[in-house]
């Protein structure tokens, strides 16, 4: 579970498990697997940041985020 902001400032735990997508337009707007979209103050590499952390924590990947954006970028 990541805890991100909603717009109004309000706080929210959301379970990483869904995220399908992360994408700015320029808010970040996070897609879940049942078709939910959730706008957040947070950055796209701060969300990125805390489900890989999430995902470390339980298991599921031993990558790093900043592995994976070295890889990306060349």
């Amino acid at each position: 579970m990541i805890e991100l902001t909603r717009l109004n400032n309000d706080k929210f735990i959301l379970n990483a498990l869904y995220i399908e997508q992360i994408q700015a337009f320029p808010d970040t707007t996070i897609s879940l697997t049942n078709g939910k979209k959730i706008v957040v103050q947070e950055k796209e590499c701060e969300v990125l940041e805390k489900a890989n952390l999430f995902y470390q924590n339980i298991g599921l990947t031993s990558l790093n985020v900043k592995s994976i954006q070295q890889s990306e970028e060349g």
